[in-house]
């Protein structure tokens, strides 16, 4: 999916080292969250089993909304803080693209403002597909913030309309998904983009 050069950072090295320390903060701002949160509520129903990959301190969730959060992330601590996990895992999927999930066994699979730092996405969103029920959706929300030291190079020197387009690539690399939606508003300072995809 992605070249050698493509999928080269500013600063290579350990990810676990980079995200050793908790960041307990928000990372788009408050337009931006709201507008991810009315967005889940479009496509989430009550009881579903979701997955919040690259997940941090907070998911986005409704608040009224109920169901089975399965999280993921590189900080166990800042998942610890995350309220609406009932379970979660921790790793790299540069070093691992795996998920320890059976197949078929999630509703909806979502990742905010994350998927910028995916080396291999062909391999993380073929496990999306194959964890996914049919009839099941991914979500994948981002804006123009990053850690730019660690976003591949085929998103650092897209702009957004090109990165949109990059992980509609992703989804579609997979041959598992109905062609994806692209969401794009600007609520407030931070432009929201989404590409939104279901298993059919």
């Amino acid at each position: 999916m992605l070249s050698e050069g493509e999928r080269s950072r500013l600063v290579e090295g350990d990810d676990a080292d980079f995200y050793a320390q908790p960041r307990l903060v928000h990372h788009v701002d408050e337009g931006f969250r709201a507008r991810l949160t009315a967005l889940y509520r479009e496509h989430l129903a009550d009881g579903d089993r979701v997955v919040d990959i690259m997940s941090s301190w907070v998911s986005h969730l409704p608040e009224e909304w109920s169901g089975e959060v399965v999280g993921h992330g590189m900080n166990a601590a800042e998942l610890d803080a995350n309220d609406r996990l009932d379970e979660y895992w921790t790793g790299s999927f540069n070093d691992d693209p795996t998920f320890p999930l059976a197949d078929a066994s999630v509703d909806a699979v979502l990742c905010a403002v994350s998927v910028q730092y995916l080396q291999y996405p062909a391999e993380v969103f073929a496990e999306i597909a194959r964890v996914l029920r049919p009839g099941g959706v991914v979500v994948v929300s981002f804006s123009n913030r990053m850690f730019v030291q660690k976003a591949v190079r085929a998103w650092r020197e897209r702009d957004m309309d090109g990165r949109a387009d990059l992980v509609c690539e992703y989804v579609r690399s997979t041959g598992a998904f109905d062609e994806p939606t692209v969401v794009r508003d600007r609520p407030a300072t931070d432009p929201f983009y989404a590409v939104v995809a279901r298993r059919p």
